[in-house]
């Protein structure tokens, strides 16, 4: 647990983004690196200020690194950080790639074939139909499934994979000692029982921040070997995943909705754009047989 140590104080060091963290880690080698470092030789670093040098130096990041480790293993979380075995291949060629993931659950989902289902949190009738349909279908097909355990469709892709007896994969905004919302933390634990997989890049006891949602949806597309949009507004969360996922190059599947529906405005806008218009499973599955 030792090198584990100095990769937990480096994901506590506040307003220390994952650019910097890798321009460090290429100068420094490794976290013991970065920590036995003086100022001066941070401060040579490219994007290194003279206040991020003295954040990173701060002595309050250092103390009771203990206790996490000790939470950690009383609560069976591991750390995966960039150098890590079971890194996933596909997060690393993300240009802002999370530097270290606490996960709860099977790890060895990170590196499997998957897709995310994403959508409203205020959904239709329609929406929480084909949520249920297109994440059991999937799931049947023992494709593992990625959602981000939020409220509305996000939960339904998940509850519909466990339906099916299938694997899924939930990257939380919050830290895994603090699910939110909190009325998902059984959903939570019943992905981890069913072989599942919790991830947050976020340490644990982390305050929740609205800007944590948006900056997990590329984490959930970058996992993903492709997205598919159940319902969405035209300016949303879910339309912030299908951007990550146009930009790291993934497949994006659509699925049309009532033109008189604001939570169709996205998806039909996707589709006239090029997203592929699906009503099947079989219209998903056919990209990659």
């Amino acid at each position: 647990m030792e090198d584990i140590k100095y990769w937990i104080w480096l994901s506590r060091i506040e307003n220390l983004g994952s650019v910097k963290i890798q321009r460090l880690l290429e100068k420094f080698n490794n976290p013991y690196g970065i920590w036995k470092a003086n100022k001066d030789e941070l401060i040579q670093v490219n994007g290194i200020s003279e206040e991020t040098a003295n954040r990173i130096l701060n002595f309050k990041y250092r103390k009771n690194l203990d206790k996490y480790e000790e939470y950690m293993r009383k609560n069976d979380i591991e750390l995966i950080h960039i150098y890590s075995e079971y890194y996933p291949e596909k997060l690393k060629e993300l240009y802002d790639k999370p530097i270290v993931l606490y996960i709860k659950g099977n790890k060895e989902l990170l590196n499997t074939f998957s897709l995310a289902i994403i959508g409203c949190r205020d959904y239709s009738e329609y929406g929480l139909k084909v949520a249920n349909n297109i994440s059991y279908g999937i799931a049947k097909k023992g494709i593992v499934t990625i959602s981000g355990l939020a409220r509305g469709i996000d939960s339904i892709a998940h509850i519909g994979t466990l339906k099916a007896g299938g694997k899924t994969i939930a990257v939380i905004g919050s830290s895994i000692d603090n699910i939110y919302p909190k009325e998902n933390i059984e959903l939570a634990n019943e992905i981890v029982k069913s072989g599942g997989l919790i991830i947050s890049e976020y340490i644990m006891g982390s305050k929740i921040m609205k800007m944590n949602f948006p900056a997990r949806n590329r984490i959930i597309s970058g996992l993903s070997n492709g997205v598919v949009v159940i319902e969405a507004k035209r300016k949303s969360g879910t339309m912030i995943t299908v951007d990550f996922a146009l930009e790291q190059g993934k497949e994006v599947f659509a699925v049309p909705g009532n033109i008189t529906n604001t939570n169709s405005e996205g998806t039909n806008e996707l589709i006239k754009q090029g997203a592929k218009c699906i009503t099947s499973v079989e219209d998903i599955l056919e990209e990659y047989l």
